[in-house]
């Protein structure tokens, strides 16, 4: 049985998949970055939504990729986990 590791890896090799798989790549360390700091401190997207103001059901779509996210509301999301927001811009040859 193949992993998904396995599987991307196998993928990659493919260079029309590699440069659409990479265009998405951003888009997904965010959404990433959200459910990563929404778990570590066990919250629920409904506790989340309590805590920002924000739907329920918008955090679910910002988790599943089918809504993008707006600067404030990266802001507001990281406020209600009493986080900071950071972004950076990190050279290619650095990555």
């Amino acid at each position: 049985m193949k992993t998904l590791n396995d599987f991307l890896d196998q993928q990659m090799k493919d260079p029309h998949f590699k440069e659409e798989y990479e265009k998405i790549q951003p888009e997904m360390d965010i959404i990433r970055a959200i459910v990563d700091a929404r778990v570590s401190q066990n919250l629920t997207q409904k506790e989340l939504a309590e805590r920002t103001g924000i739907n329920q059901a918008d955090i679910s779509k910002l988790e599943n990729g089918t809504r993008n996210p707006s600067l404030r509301l990266l802001q507001r999301l990281a406020e209600g986990m009493g986080m900071v927001l950071k972004i950076e811009f990190i050279p290619k040859s650095k990555i």
